[in-house]
């Protein structure tokens, strides 16, 4: 039997007292509403950002925990996503491209949604929690993981369509990793995170309404390229106030060649960079714009006093910084993400310096709402020597202020160098 919610809180409070206890007879379940953005680096207002406008992001932060050192296990969508929704490492679930299903290497491994939904949790998702192929693929189930959820939404929106309006200035390479944006004429509610979030909307209302508790996955595309939102979102940049990216010659006196792509900044002129960097901006504005439509439900419903709310990113992104653009590299901006998490009865308003990893969101969730860690099944072939001896490690006692307090350098979870690929 899962112990209550309460006594969970309750043996927060006795390890840090500024957490409040509650009080009254035994809550119902917390619900989850699990927040992801695709290709969101840390520029964030909550991150100290002072040209991107994130106001919905940043009050989420305000009344949860900001992680400032939170790393991807894979900077690349589809095995960082498998490897979070798993809580397995990439080496543990041999995914470490975009071909490979993580049912293919581990068919009985139980998801993060999939154990919500064993316990009687309503789980539900709309828009891109697993990973598939942004444009092409935004209409199709891509390689979602059709036991992990109740009901699934594949909302799709103009942002679809009119590929040859698209400005490009990387025609080489294919549309899915171009570096591409469009100012659209069209409303937000039209585009497929505006789409995201209505629908996300309309199942918290149907949950406040059935009373069932709720695990609730909600996926915006944004800021993946191309970069396309509303134009009002482009307006909020006036290109004379986006400053072009630092010179890379010192930062990359003393990396290896074979580390970083040639040519630098992919042979954009400065700019092309603004213009570019300019469209991510407004991208991320307008993703921000619908978490704030589904924060603004949640909280009119009255749900968000028994909501655990996390809100992270697949991976980090590159914008010029060392000459590089996008992922797939080890350097800071490409491993390290956004991540918040708000939870009933704990800590507000903090920020965690700890390092973590994602294999630890599995565990936190799973602890605060009061479930058994799911069993690592992978009957079908060996499990590594080394599986048992790295799990992630559950955050839930950094989501209170005394720990924060007293152990600021503690490492949670990341493993030492050399201790694996992933």
């Amino acid at each position: 039997m899962k112990p209550p919610f309460f006594i969970l809180c309750a043996a927060l409070v006795l390890a840090a007292p500024l957490v409040a206890a509650p009080s009254g007879p035994a809550q119902r379940p917390p619900n989850v509403l699990f927040i992801m953005s695709d290709h969101l680096n840390n520029a964030l207002g909550t991150y100290s950002n002072s040209i991107v406008k994130t106001p919905n992001i940043d009050r989420l932060a305000a009344r949860g925990v900001r992680f400032e050192r939170a790393y991807c296990q894979f900077s690349w969508c589809n095995p960082s996503r498998a490897s979070l929704l798993t809580g397995l490492r990439p080496d543990d679930i041999k995914v470490y491209d975009l071909a490979t299903h993580f049912r293919f290497t581990t068919p009985d491994v139980v998801t993060l949604p999939e154990q919500f939904r064993r316990h009687d949790y309503r789980v539900e998702r709309m828009g891109k929690i697993f990973h598939y192929g942004v444009p092409k693929e935004m209409t199709s189930p891509g390689f979602d993981d059709p036991v992990s959820w109740d009901r699934v939404v594949y909302p799709y929106g103009r942002d679809t369509e009119a590929f040859d309006e698209l400005i490009n200035f990387t025609p080489q390479i294919p549309i899915g990793a171009a570096l591409t944006f469009r100012a659209d004429d069209g409303p937000g509610e039209e585009q497929t995170d505006g789409w995201v979030a209505t629908e996300a909307i309309k199942s918290l209302e149907r949950f406040k309404a059935d009373r069932e508790p709720f695990f609730l996955g909600v996926g915006f595309f944004r800021p993946h390229v191309p970069f396309v939102a509303p134009k009002e979102y482009f307006e909020q940049y006036p290109l004379d106030s986006i400053p072009a990216p630092p010179d890379p010659t010192e930062s990359l006196e003393a990396v290896p060649g074979a580390a970083y792509r040639k040519p630098l900044f992919m042979g954009l002129t400065p700019l092309q960079q603004r213009l570019i960097i300019r469209a991510h901006y407004a991208s991320i504005s307008f993703m921000d714009a619908q978490v704030g439509r589904v924060l603004d439900a949640l909280d009119q419903l009255d749900l968000a006093g028994n909501t655990i709310v996390v809100f992270l990113s697949d991976h980090g992104y590159l914008m010029g910084e060392h000459g590089q653009w996008e992922k797939q590299s080890l350097f800071e901006e490409s491993v390290r993400t956004p991540m918040i998490i708000a939870a009933p009865g704990c800590a507000a308003g903090g920020a965690a310096p700890h390092p973590v990893e994602f294999v630890g969101v599995y565990p936190t969730l799973a602890e605060l709402a009061g479930l058994p860690r799911a069993r690592r099944a992978c009957r079908s072939q060996p499990r590594p020597a080394a599986a048992e001896a790295r799990p992630g490690v559950a955050l839930s006692r950094v989501l209170t202020a005394r720990h924060r307090q007293h152990h600021p350098h503690r490492t949670l979870g990341l493993q030492r160098m050399g201790a694996g690929r992933s």
